[in-house]
C-alpha cells in the first residue's frame, strides 16, 4: 500500500527494517524505521504476536507477500504532541487464489475512541478491494469485543460466518466485497 492521508492520519506502509527493530525489541531502531514517535508500550511481546503471525524467517523471505497492505497510522504533529503512532492495520498476506484478504486493525491504548481504527481500516479496506484478483475483505472478532465490531460495522460489513480459534475460542467473521 502506498503511503495515504486520510482526514487525520498518515498511512504508511510497514517496511522489513519496522518489522525486523520490532522483533529485536529495539525501540529506538523502530523509531528510526517509521519516523515517528511510538506508544510507551510498543515494541513488546503481544504487539509481536498479534501483528506478525509468521516469523522473521518467513517476512524475510518474501516481504511483498507477507507484509501486503500493512500500514501504520501515524497521527501529525499536534498539541498532544509530536508526529506519533496511534495504531496499525495488518492483513494477513496476500491473498491467495481465493481473492480474500483477512484484516486486523489496533489502536494505541491511549488513542482509542476517537475513531483512527475505523479511519485508517477504511482506507486499507478500500485500498484492498481496488487491488487486482481481490474479491472480498474479511476481518474477525469475539461477539463481546464492542469496539472492534463497531469498527466493522461503520465499514459495512456483513457477517459471514464463524472461526474456532485453537486458544481463543469461536470469532465471529466478517466481510466487504467491492459493490
Amino acid at each position: 500500500m502506498p503511503s495515504v492521508r486520510t482526514a487525520r492520519l498518515e498511512l504508511q506502509p510497514v517496511s522489513l527494517a519496522l518489522v525486523e527493530a520490532i522483533f529485536a525489541r529495539d525501540r529506538d531502531a523502530s523509531i528510526r524505521a517509521c519516523g515517528a514517535a511510538l506508544p510507551e508500550a510498543w515494541p513488546n511481546e503481544q504487539l509481536v504476536a498479534r501483528a506478525f503471525h509468521p516469523s522473521l524467517a518467513a517476512i524475510r523471505a518474501d516481504p511483498d507477500r507477507r507484509l501486503w497492505g500493512d500500514t501504520l497510522l501515524i497521527a501529525p504533529e499536534d498539541a498532544e504532541g509530536p508526529r506519533r503512532v496511534v495504531g496499525s492495520v495488518i492483513f494477513h498476506g496476500r491473498p491467495d487464489e481465493d481473492g480474500v484478504a483477512e484484516v486486523g486493525y489496533g489502536v494505541e491504548e491511549g488513542s482509542q475512541g476517537r475513531g483512527f481504527a475505523t479511519e485508517g481500516t477504511r482506507a486499507c479496506v478500500a485500498w484492498a478491494l481496488a487491488q487486482p484478483g481481490v474479491r472480498a475483505v474479511t476481518a474477525t472478532t469475539f461477539a463481546w469485543h464492542r469496539a472492534s465490531l463497531r469498527v466493522i460495522e461503520k465499514l459495512g460489513m456483513r457477517p459471514c460466518g464463524m472461526r474456532e480459534h485453537e486458544t481463543l475460542g469461536e470469532l465471529m467473521v466478517y466481510e466487504l466485497r467491492p459493490r
